[in-house]
């Protein structure tokens, strides 16, 4: 144990208790603010640790197998929860987070079957991109929740007719944007917009990546012995 894995070790107690803090008043009754304003805090501070127990190991040259095994762990617990818990809100789409959570269960059997076959699958820069993407998503739909009730998912409309351009709320708040003179609601809508649209993108990168992931594998099961 060292401290990069002390950090590691600190994002995946705070899971229950982003959960607990979103799904109970607890927020209300303990610290008299908004549950979705706490919850944004804790997701930070956990994405915060996952940056430095990262940085500390390779600066202190602190890097271990516990913690090569620990932290996409964390990372996965710490996603997992929140957008479970935003299908759970109606924040985010359930399909959505379905694919999301299916590609991470697919890509850790593939990477323990070819580990098994002496095969290395390395992380690949779109996984990057896509966990960027999910926290984005994570902290904008909290916070179009945090001013007050969420919109309505897709703005009311039925999927997959839903066109953002055409909701009076997404063209108020555009016109008041331009006239600097937005309200609390407005900020509400452009935090729900991001948020999907960064959806959209861990959707996407998610089923990206996996093709990757498939293709190196094939790829290298492929090679002919020797090389």
């Amino acid at each position: 144990m060292n401290l990069p894995n002390y950090l590691t070790l600190a994002r995946i107690v705070i899971v229950p208790l982003l959960v607990v803090v979103l799904l109970t008043s607890v927020a209300e009754s303990w610290f008299g603010m908004s549950g979705y304003v706490l919850a944004i805090i804790i997701f930070l501070i956990a994405s915060f640790t996952d940056i430095l127990d990262g940085h500390l190991a390779r600066r202190r040259n602190q890097v271990s197998t516990l913690g090569k095994f620990l932290d996409p762990v964390a990372d996965k617990l710490l996603i997992s929860a929140a957008l479970i818990v935003l299908v759970e809100k109606h924040l985010a789409p359930s399909w959505a987070v379905v694919v999301i959570l299916g590609r991470e269960f697919i890509v850790t059997g593939l990477r323990s079957v070819a580990a098994s076959e002496g095969i290395v699958i390395a992380a690949q820069s779109i996984g990057k991109l896509k966990m960027w993407a999910q926290c984005v998503a994570i902290v904008s739909l909290l916070i179009a929740a945090a001013a007050g009730n969420p919109p309505v998912s897709n703005f009311g409309l039925e999927y997959p007719a839903f066109r953002f351009w055409e909701v009076e709320e997404v063209k108020t708040a555009f016109y008041n944007l331009s006239r600097f003179a937005t309200t609390l609601n407005d900020w509400k809508v452009f935090g729900y917009l991001v948020g999907r649209g960064a959806l959209w993108i861990a959707v996407i990168t998610a089923i990206w990546s996996m093709y990757d992931y498939f293709s190196y594998f094939i790829q290298e099961k492929n090679k002919p012995s020797g090389d």
